[in-house]
């Protein structure tokens, strides 16, 4: 779906609970193209988590220091209520999006590459396969393997028994949202 500013377009992985519109959501998982330069939609009450996927990175300004982000797969968290802006460093970048409702839950993201990494029990998980393809294993079911740029969403009610996210071929990544209701 386009942006309220027109300024790129975002695809929704996950949404809780399902069907919720950006004004519902307790948490949303997406990627989204950033085109141009502009400023980022407010979302009042939410954390959010942004990761570079591709391109040559942005500048976020704003409340505070401006933020460099130019390397892939480092996560930065900021205020939904903060105004800030956007400047492309090098032309379109891609990023990996975290949104969680404060009064509704609280939530990360793990960056998994290189060797294989056990995560702590939580409400939902929503593994992203940024680069390469990974394994993600959960009690009770056979492996799940997740090609690169597709997602595994698990949603297990309260709480689940933990997941293990093991990358698969070389230089995978996966980027995995781990939430907790509040």
């Amino acid at each position: 779906m386009p942006w309220k500013n027109g300024g790129g377009l975002t695809w929704e992985i996950a949404v809780h609970p399902p069907g919720a519109d950006l004004a519902a959501f307790a948490w949303r998982v997406s990627v989204a193209e950033i085109r141009q330069d502009g400023p980022f939609s407010a979302f009042a009450g939410v954390e959010r988590t942004l990761v570079l996927l591709r391109g040559e990175g942005m500048r976020l300004s704003g409340e505070g220091e401006p933020v460099e982000m130019r390397t892939p797969y480092e996560p930065v968290t900021f205020s939904g209520e903060a105004a800030v802006d956007c400047a492309l460093t090098g032309g379109p970048a891609r990023d990996f999006n975290l949104m969680v409702r404060r009064d509704a839950a609280r939530g990360d993201v793990r960056v998994v590459r290189d060797e294989g990494e056990a995560i702590a029990p939580a409400s939902a998980y929503v593994c992203y396969s940024a680069a390469g393809a990974c394994e993600c294993l959960l009690a009770g079911l056979p492996p799940i393997e997740v090609a690169a740029e597709h997602a595994l969403i698990v949603d297990g009610g309260p709480r689940t028994g933990g997941l293990f996210v093991n990358p698969t071929t070389p230089q995978a990544v996966a980027l995995v949202a781990v939430i907790d209701a509040r």
